[in-house]
């Protein structure tokens, strides 16, 4: 079985649509998350949408699922939910919130933070 990569979009963009609200991320959090524009992140999110993704970004929200789903492996409520948006002094982030880390380094930096987040989870 292949999947249209339309079919591929619309299923990446519902799970993380699901993070987002987990997350509790604003609207500009998630849009730069995801390197859209806020109102593209808003047409994206409406069901039924036909937004088309770049390689980049279907790698930044695979990246995303899978910090997402390491978190919950790792953490259990609240700090699942709130890990991403608070300040860590971790050795990646001095501080700053992982998820302005994110924003701020792009595919790189979410890469590295899902190596970090992994690397929790494996107790290295």
């Amino acid at each position: 079985m292949t999947f249209e990569q339309d079919e591929i979009d619309a299923v990446a963009l519902e799970a993380y649509g699901r993070i987002v609200r987990a997350w509790h991320l604003s609207r500009r959090e998630a849009a730069g998350l995801a390197d859209m524009s806020e109102s593209r992140w808003k047409r994206a999110k409406t069901p039924g949408s036909t937004i088309r993704l770049t390689n980049d970004q279907r790698l930044r929200l695979s990246a995303i699922v899978g910090i997402h789903a390491a978190l919950e492996q790792y953490f259990s409520d609240p700090l699942t939910k709130t890990w991403f948006t608070r300040p860590n002094a971790g050795p990646l982030f001095h501080g700053a919130r992982p998820i302005d880390v994110a924003i701020a380094g792009g595919l790189p930096q979410i890469l590295t933070i899902r190596n970090y987040v992994d690397a929790l989870c494996c107790g290295a």
